[in-house]
């Protein structure tokens, strides 16, 4: 789960094709599988890219590494 400030129009969800979206708040959560690490800091980075500020980003679900 991702919370970024505001609410993003149509555009700028475009950068997130593969995310669902939803308003909470008046910002706006973009949920999703994100398959590796590298996928996490690429949403990172076009968050960046498009100047917006993120609030908060969470693991929901159970996770798949091994804590051993």
């Amino acid at each position: 789960m991702i919370r970024i400030r505001g609410r993003l129009g149509a555009t700028a969800l475009s950068a997130f094709p593969t995310m669902g979206s939803e308003v909470r708040g008046g910002d706006t959560v973009l949920t999703g599988s994100l398959e590796d690490q590298a996928a996490v800091y690429g949403v990172l980075a076009q968050i960046e890219a498009l100047g917006l500020e993120l609030i908060e980003l969470r693991r929901i679900g159970p996770s798949t590494v091994d804590d051993a």
